[in-house]
């Protein structure tokens, strides 16, 4: 979070906001979208923004500005992204179970590719294509069998997992492609999982996996021409201020190194890339304000107006996020106690924190949950008839915060 924000006369224009809201930063987002524009031309690495992580038409379009592609896991997505002015051309569209309405509008928008992770998938895309009198560009999702080391809910590229195809399919794959008139294979399509922090290890292995596999399938007669290795870098949650733009240049340099050997000229593949919450999570807080300090036996409760219907990670995946006082930092208070930091939800889990040390708060505090821009506000709910948090957009003229709606 910017420092700049804590100054009083900034927290002063925050409090009279209706609480919870997600709180944007757009000077760390063009920032962050600078530093990938550069390595994607640096490295000739095409990327594909992760709609699902955070679809703010603010982001969407000044990433579409700057000539991102996007990548798309509902047909909705799809739609969002042009009318946020991404070129169909560089829009990819994956998902497990793709309806036939979804298809047909990837089909009569032309985008760059339908991402295929079945083979009834494949025929039943080469039979809407054939319908609508159409060539269906597709890219087929292949499961490499890596552990991304990261949590199981967000794992996807193990053998046995509802993504993509699998080994024991491939002879298979390798002969529907050849019976299926309506479609034009472009190439393969790996993504292993979120939040990965072994960047080298896992990414380099991936990379030395989908050149094996492509070569299996060039030899079968194949031509590829596209590969996409997904996203999946990780962000630092525990010290979001210290590293509020991820490392970018680790992650390309390790995918270019690993399947062209670093060189741009004349490239054996066209390769892809979809990040999608390294662009976005540090970019965003959850702001929200104590209701309740609650004095136990053992442990003082702050109860906050946000929950788990808000941003439901903690809940869902167990996952950290630093918790920062805006009031208190920002009136220079010294006193600090131990808290167990919790929503207002009817649920058990709607925890945000337990036993961690704050700057001492009372009653209409404002708390802000960090690194909450991706997989926050897009995965909200109305659970308990709760209003959904609206987003605030913070932009800077100097020191102070400028503010929109």
């Amino acid at each position: 979070m910017d420092r700049k924000l804590l100054k009083p006369s900034n927290i002063n224009k925050l409090k009279d906001i209706r609480t919870p809201f997600y709180l944007y930063d757009m000077k760390l987002f063009r920032e962050t979208v600078s530093e990938v524009v550069r390595l994607s031309s640096l490295y000739g690495i095409d990327v594909h923004y992760a709609v699902k992580a955070n679809a703010g038409k603010p982001f969407l379009r000044h990433m579409a500005s700057e000539g991102f592609g996007a990548d798309c896991v509902s047909g909705n997505e799809v739609l969002c992204a042009i009318e946020n002015g991404f070129s169909p051309d560089k829009i990819a569209f994956a998902g497990v179970g793709k309806t036939d309405r979804e298809i047909e509008t990837a089909l009569k928008n032309g985008i760059f590719a339908l991402t295929c992770e079945s083979l009834p998938e494949i025929s039943v895309i080469n039979e809407l294509a054939g319908r609508l009198g159409k060539k269906a560009d597709i890219l087929v999702r292949i499961n490499p069998d890596i552990d991304a080391h990261t949590h199981k809910y967000i794992t996807t590229g193990l053998e046995e997992n509802k993504f993509g195809v699998s080994g024991h399919d491939f002879d298979a794959l390798t002969g529907l492609l050849a019976d299926c008139g309506n479609v034009n294979f472009k190439g393969l399509h790996f993504h292993i999982g979120s939040q990965i922090l072994d960047v080298e290890e896992v990414f380099g292995l991936e990379c030395r996996r989908a050149k094996e596999i492509a070569r299996y399938f060039e030899d079968k007669g194949l031509e590829i021409s596209h590969i996409d290795l997904g996203g999946g870098l990780g962000v630092d949650y525990e010290a979001p201020d210290e590293h509020p733009v991820p490392d970018f240049e680790k992650w390309f340099r390790t995918i270019a190194e690993g399947m062209t050997g670093g060189k741009r000229e004349n490239p054996r593949y066209h390769i892809h890339i979809e990040p999608g919450r390294s662009i976005v999570a540090q970019c965003g807080s959850l702001i929200t304000r104590v209701l309740f300090v609650k004095n136990g036996i053992d442990k003082t409760f702050l109860i906050t107006d946000a929950g788990m219907n808000d941003l439901i990670r903690p809940a869902l995946y167990g996952a950290s996020h630093r918790i920062v006082n805006l009031t208190a930092e920002s009136d220079h208070e010294g006193d600090t106690a131990v808290y167990d930091v919790v929503g207002p939800v009817c649920e058990s889990s709607d925890v945000w924190a337990e036993g961690i040390s704050l700057p001492a708060a009372m009653r209409g505090d404002m708390l802000a949950i960090l690194s909450a821009g991706a997989y926050g506000q897009v995965m909200a709910s109305r659970y308990n008839l709760r209003d959904l948090a609206p987003a605030v957009w913070l932009d800077w003229n100097g020191d102070e915060a400028v503010l929109s709606f």
